[in-house]
């Protein structure tokens, strides 16, 4: 009602009836009104939304700007919180978000409401929140708010990367990339990287390494040539990563080259770790210098700050220079401690995790393991099938073929 609805604003504004009044109403007049006793007339609901330094508009919505700033306060810290996680996160959003959402009608805190909401949906495999994207993206494009309307977008191509979908994910990211274009006049530098840097990775998951290289490396020039250096150390590390599958020497040390010197350049961890992984899979893969190998491994393994982001994917590594001094058990109890996390979707993180199972029936196989040896040297092949072509893939198709020849 909109008697209580001036109250409401009035109470959070911290004002009392008098200094509400002024000296164009009555303080027993305002007090009729906030009880939905009186009517105000047009000049005076003018004068009340004046006093309040709210439009007359919110007034006369369900829901005033203020309340939905208030709850989007409450919606934003639970959603960033990174000390809850999953259905703990979600559900509690979803119940805070629900009793307003058929009154988002337009404004950012409308928008990016229906936006969490639609995420929560998602996260918590609630059907139509695609709907909702759909309300949220349309406000955004109405506010000019590219950055936003652009997360919006990657997110809807990302839900099939996640599927393994990768042509309709690239699909969706063009479709989402040309709207945005075709209706918002400037797109940000940061907004446009974000978009390079994804279509790169979605055009390397399809095999089309001509696209994506180019973008990729445009991205890259564009990040420098405009002092950016934003999603650098991204693109730096799917160049290298790329090079790697080709595999292309000379670009793998290049970009390899260029983590170590961001991650020092800007004194970050994750991008030393990276740069520890390539020097680690190099040191295996090409020099076949096992034993600095394990030396790096056992160092990064002892770091106070070694993120657990990383673990497995050092885990493989120790497990394959072990393989490589022959020592099979030891290599076998570090593969059996592997698991593929849950962020890894793209072909190249899965090349690297699922050529694992060709090294456990490398080992079973040198252990005297046969049935071991050939079930995992089958699950290698048949995990890498839908793949593109790779060294990974390769080693896997040898290693079949080795184990059930001999």
């Amino acid at each position: 009602m909109l008697g209580e609805r001036i109250r409401k604003i009035r109470k959070q504004k911290k004002m009392t009836l008098e200094a509400l009044a002024g000296e164009e109403l009555t303080k027993g007049m305002l007090s009729l009104i906030e009880n939905n006793k009186a009517k105000p007339s047009m000049e005076s609901l003018a004068y009340i939304a004046k006093q309040l330094q709210v439009e007359i508009s919110e007034l006369l919505d369900e829901v005033s700007t203020l309340e939905l700033r208030a709850i989007l306060e409450q919606a934003e810290k639970l959603f960033n919180s990174e000390d809850v996680n999953g259905s703990e996160k979600y559900q509690p959003l979803i119940a805070l978000i629900e009793p307003y959402i058929e009154k988002l009608t337009q404004g950012y805190e409308a928008a990016r409401l229906l936006d969490i909401y639609a995420r929560c949906l998602y996260r918590e495999k609630i059907s139509g929140w695609d709907h909702y994207f759909d309300r949220a993206a349309k406000m955004y494009d109405e506010m000019n708010l590219t950055a936003k309307r652009a997360s919006v977008g990657i997110f809807r191509a990302l839900v099939k990367f996640i599927e393994h979908d990768y042509q309709s994910s690239l699909t969706i990211l063009l479709h989402e990339r040309t709207e945005l274009e075709k209706n918002h006049a400037y797109i940000d530098p940061i907004t446009r990287l974000d978009l390079d840097y994804h279509e790169a990775v979605l055009h390397f998951a399809v095999g089309d390494s001509e696209s994506a290289t180019r973008v990729m490396e445009g991205a890259i020039h564009f990040s420098k040539e405009h002092r950016i250096f934003y999603r650098i150390d991204d693109l730096y590390r799917l160049a290298a990563a790329q090079a790697e599958m080709v595999p292309d020497d000379t670009k793998k040390e290049h970009y390899i080259m260029k983590l170590k010197q961001y991650g020092e350049f800007a004194d970050d961890l994750q991008t030393k770790l990276f740069y520890q992984l390539f020097q680690v899979m190099a040191l295996i893969g090409d020099k076949h210098d096992y034993h600095k190998a394990l030396e790096i491994i056992d160092q990064i393994f002892a770091h106070p700050k070694m993120e657990e982001l990383f673990e497995d994917w050092f885990l493989i590594e120790k497990g394959k220079a072990l393989y490589g001094l022959g020592q099979y058990s030891d290599a076998l109890a570090c593969f059996e401690k592997v698991e593929i996390p849950e962020y890894a979707h793209h072909p190249f993180d899965l090349s690297l995790f699922y050529v694992l199972d060709s090294y456990k029936a490398r080992c079973h196989f040198e252990l005297g393991n046969r049935e071991e040896s050939e079930k995992w040297a089958k699950t290698a092949v048949e995990n890498f099938e839908s793949l593109l072509p790779t060294p990974h893939k390769d080693f896997a198709m040898d290693t079949y073929k080795k184990i059930t020849e001999n």
